[in-house]
């Protein structure tokens, strides 16, 4: 197996688990509390990875490319704020999809921006994505 996709499914699984634990978390404890406690021990966990690895991130702070990643930084806030919120107030069966969203748009943005092969395979993929969101959420 690719190790890509190794990583991918690590992802998917631990991320499966986020929406259902947050929103048992969040009966009692306020959105932005839970997004500062655990992106608190994300960031402890990846100092820790850093100095595991030997790495300082102050080498890439002069970077050219460091603008995309503080964008990044800033969208990454207002969505995960969003996100827990959303998360607060609503059903994780409507929410999740919704947010899930951001895949079928990273797609599309992925096959725009930097050109990449779009079959016919993969723009149905696109669409049934948005589709199967739009039922769920319904």
């Amino acid at each position: 197996m690719r190790r890509y996709l190794v990583f991918a499914l690590v992802a998917f699984a631990a991320y499966s688990l986020v929406a259902p634990l947050l929103k048992v978390a969040m009966e009692t404890i306020p959105s932005t509390t839970a997004v500062f406690i655990s992106n608190s021990i994300m960031f402890v966990l990846l100092g820790a990875i850093l100095v595991y690895r030997g790495t300082s991130p102050t080498t890439y702070l002069s970077h050219p490319k460091t603008r995309y990643i503080l964008a990044w930084g800033i969208l990454l806030a207002i969505g995960i704020l969003a996100y827990y919120r959303a998360l607060e107030l609503g059903p994780v069966s409507v929410v999740v999809p919704i947010y899930g969203l951001f895949i079928a748009v990273s797609s599309v943005i992925g096959i725009v921006a930097f050109d990449e092969n779009v079959t016919a395979r993969k723009g149905l993929s696109i669409f049934f994505a948005v589709l199967a969101v739009v039922l769920m959420s319904l």
